[in-house]
């Protein structure tokens, strides 16, 4: 079973998803991104980002960072 995010960055249809990942001495943080796309009624996911992702793809990942950056000390 997959973990839950614990934080989640969207613009567009761009997503960056954050997990905290823990060792018995560490704590660090994860990404995962990922397309949303419509395949007919129903939404699905992607791996693969088209070159006019990139612009949404490096503001979400700058944001993703900026929030871990943020989020590091607290613990959260």
């Amino acid at each position: 079973m997959a973990a839950k995010p614990l934080h989640e960055i969207r613009r567009g249809l761009v997503v960056v998803r954050i997990y905290r990942r823990r060792s018995r001495s560490t704590s660090s943080f994860s990404l995962s991104t990922l397309r949303l796309y419509r395949n007919g009624k129903d939404w699905k996911e992607s791996r693969r980002f088209g070159h006019d992702d990139v612009p949404l793809l490096r503001l979400a990942l700058d944001e993703a960072y900026r929030w871990i950056f943020d989020n590091k000390e607290t613990g959260r």
